[in-house]
Protein backbone atom coordinates (compact mmCIF):
# COMPACT_ATOMS: atom_id res chain seq x y z
CA UNK A 1 0.00 0.00 0.00
CA UNK A 2 3.01 2.39 -0.20
CA UNK A 3 2.60 5.03 -2.53
CA UNK A 4 -1.19 3.88 -2.79
CA UNK A 5 -2.59 6.94 -4.65
CA UNK A 6 0.16 6.72 -7.74
CA UNK A 7 -1.35 6.01 -10.72
CA UNK A 8 0.21 2.49 -12.34
CA UNK A 9 -0.34 -0.59 -14.00
CA UNK A 10 -0.51 -3.63 -12.64
CA UNK A 11 0.34 -7.02 -14.97
CA UNK A 12 -1.82 -10.29 -13.71
CA UNK A 13 -0.69 -12.91 -15.91
CA UNK A 14 -3.83 -14.85 -15.55
CA UNK A 15 -4.55 -18.77 -16.36
CA UNK A 16 -8.35 -19.98 -16.76
CA UNK A 17 -7.40 -23.72 -16.81
CA UNK A 18 -5.74 -24.06 -19.53
CA UNK A 19 -5.31 -20.84 -21.30
CA UNK A 20 -3.19 -17.60 -20.66
CA UNK A 21 -4.79 -14.09 -21.01
CA UNK A 22 -3.32 -10.60 -19.44
CA UNK A 23 -5.14 -8.43 -17.23
CA UNK A 24 -3.26 -4.81 -17.10
CA UNK A 25 -4.84 -3.17 -14.02
CA UNK A 26 -5.09 0.76 -13.24
CA UNK A 27 -6.62 0.86 -9.47
CA UNK A 28 -6.41 4.29 -9.08
CA UNK A 29 -8.72 4.48 -12.22
CA UNK A 30 -10.28 1.37 -11.30
CA UNK A 31 -9.79 0.43 -14.85
CA UNK A 32 -9.01 -3.42 -15.92
CA UNK A 33 -7.43 -4.21 -19.62
CA UNK A 34 -8.42 -7.53 -21.02
CA UNK A 35 -6.13 -9.04 -23.56
CA UNK A 36 -7.27 -12.45 -24.66
CA UNK A 37 -5.09 -13.94 -27.44
CA UNK A 38 -8.21 -16.00 -28.45
CA UNK A 39 -10.79 -12.79 -28.40
CA UNK A 40 -13.05 -14.68 -25.66
CA UNK A 41 -14.98 -11.76 -23.92
CA UNK A 42 -14.25 -11.60 -20.32
CA UNK A 43 -17.68 -13.03 -19.62
CA UNK A 44 -16.42 -16.33 -20.27
CA UNK A 45 -14.43 -16.36 -17.46
CA UNK A 46 -17.44 -14.85 -14.75
CA UNK A 47 -15.36 -16.24 -11.70
CA UNK A 48 -11.88 -14.25 -13.28
CA UNK A 49 -14.26 -11.20 -12.85
CA UNK A 50 -15.58 -11.58 -9.71
CA UNK A 51 -11.99 -12.22 -8.18
CA UNK A 52 -10.61 -9.10 -9.89
CA UNK A 53 -13.80 -6.90 -8.75
CA UNK A 54 -13.00 -7.94 -5.02
CA UNK A 55 -9.59 -7.20 -5.06
CA UNK A 56 -10.45 -3.81 -6.65
CA UNK A 57 -13.09 -3.24 -3.96
CA UNK A 58 -10.55 -4.05 -1.30
CA UNK A 59 -7.80 -1.70 -2.70
CA UNK A 60 -10.91 0.96 -2.70
CA UNK A 61 -11.91 -0.06 1.17
CA UNK A 62 -7.90 0.21 1.63
CA UNK A 63 -8.02 3.79 0.00
CA UNK A 64 -10.52 4.75 2.29
CA UNK A 65 -12.64 5.89 -0.72
CA UNK A 66 -16.60 5.95 -0.16
CA UNK A 67 -18.29 5.06 -2.92
CA UNK A 68 -22.56 4.78 -3.54
CA UNK A 69 -24.30 1.83 -4.01
CA UNK A 70 -23.89 2.84 -7.65
CA UNK A 71 -20.29 3.70 -7.79
CA UNK A 72 -19.45 0.39 -5.74
CA UNK A 73 -19.75 -1.20 -9.12
CA UNK A 74 -18.18 1.27 -11.45
CA UNK A 75 -15.10 -0.72 -11.88
CA UNK A 76 -14.44 -0.78 -16.21
CA UNK A 77 -13.39 -3.61 -17.76
CA UNK A 78 -11.88 -2.34 -21.05
CA UNK A 79 -11.46 -5.16 -23.76
CA UNK A 80 -8.09 -4.64 -26.27
CA UNK A 81 -8.67 -5.95 -29.72
CA UNK A 82 -4.82 -7.53 -29.75
CA UNK A 83 -3.15 -10.26 -31.92
CA UNK A 84 -5.02 -13.48 -32.36
CA UNK A 85 -2.92 -16.45 -32.25
CA UNK A 86 -3.58 -19.33 -34.92
CA UNK A 87 -2.85 -22.06 -32.64
CA UNK A 88 -4.18 -23.51 -28.95
CA UNK A 89 -0.70 -23.40 -27.61
CA UNK A 90 0.88 -20.08 -28.10
CA UNK A 91 -1.02 -17.82 -25.27
CA UNK A 92 1.25 -17.74 -22.77
CA UNK A 93 4.27 -16.29 -25.24
CA UNK A 94 1.41 -13.90 -26.32
CA UNK A 95 0.31 -12.98 -23.10
CA UNK A 96 4.32 -12.33 -22.26
CA UNK A 97 4.39 -10.23 -25.94
CA UNK A 98 1.88 -8.06 -24.57
CA UNK A 99 3.14 -7.35 -21.27
CA UNK A 100 6.53 -6.39 -23.05
CA UNK A 101 4.78 -4.21 -25.57
CA UNK A 102 3.08 -2.60 -22.43
CA UNK A 103 5.98 -1.90 -20.91
CA UNK A 104 8.16 -0.94 -23.33
CA UNK A 105 5.97 1.83 -24.28
CA UNK A 106 5.78 3.40 -20.93
CA UNK A 107 1.88 4.10 -20.97
CA UNK A 108 -0.50 3.88 -18.33
CA UNK A 109 -3.61 3.28 -21.17
CA UNK A 110 -4.00 0.91 -23.28
CA UNK A 111 -6.15 1.92 -26.65
CA UNK A 112 -8.93 -0.66 -27.45
CA UNK A 113 -7.25 -1.12 -30.48
CA UNK A 114 -3.90 -2.06 -29.23
CA UNK A 115 -0.60 -0.07 -29.66
CA UNK A 116 -0.14 1.89 -33.01
CA UNK A 117 3.15 0.99 -33.34
CA UNK A 118 2.45 -2.98 -32.72
CA UNK A 119 -1.08 -2.95 -34.05
CA UNK A 120 -1.70 -6.32 -36.22
CA UNK A 121 -4.17 -8.94 -36.66
CA UNK A 122 -1.44 -11.79 -35.68
CA UNK A 123 2.46 -12.29 -34.79
CA UNK A 124 4.18 -13.41 -36.83
CA UNK A 125 6.46 -16.74 -36.25
CA UNK A 126 9.73 -14.83 -35.92
CA UNK A 127 7.76 -12.35 -32.61
CA UNK A 128 6.44 -15.46 -31.62
CA UNK A 129 10.12 -17.03 -31.66
CA UNK A 130 11.42 -13.52 -30.53
CA UNK A 131 9.55 -13.58 -27.17
CA UNK A 132 10.51 -17.42 -26.88
CA UNK A 133 13.72 -16.49 -27.15
CA UNK A 134 13.91 -13.48 -24.04
CA UNK A 135 11.88 -16.32 -22.39
CA UNK A 136 14.40 -18.62 -22.66
CA UNK A 137 17.44 -16.25 -22.03
CA UNK A 138 15.66 -14.73 -18.77
CA UNK A 139 15.20 -17.97 -17.50
CA UNK A 140 19.23 -19.59 -17.75
CA UNK A 141 19.92 -15.36 -16.24
CA UNK A 142 18.11 -16.79 -12.98
CA UNK A 143 19.89 -19.99 -13.15
CA UNK A 144 16.39 -21.77 -13.43
CA UNK A 145 17.50 -24.43 -15.63
CA UNK A 146 20.54 -25.83 -14.29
Amino acid sequence: MDNKDAEKLFFIPFNTGGHWLLLAINPIREIVYYLDSLGNDWTTYPDMKVLIDTVLQAFRAQRDIQTSRRGANSITWIKVACPQQRNQIDCGYFMLRFMRDTLALGRLKIPTDYFEEFKCAFYTKDQVDEIKEEWCQFMIELNVCS
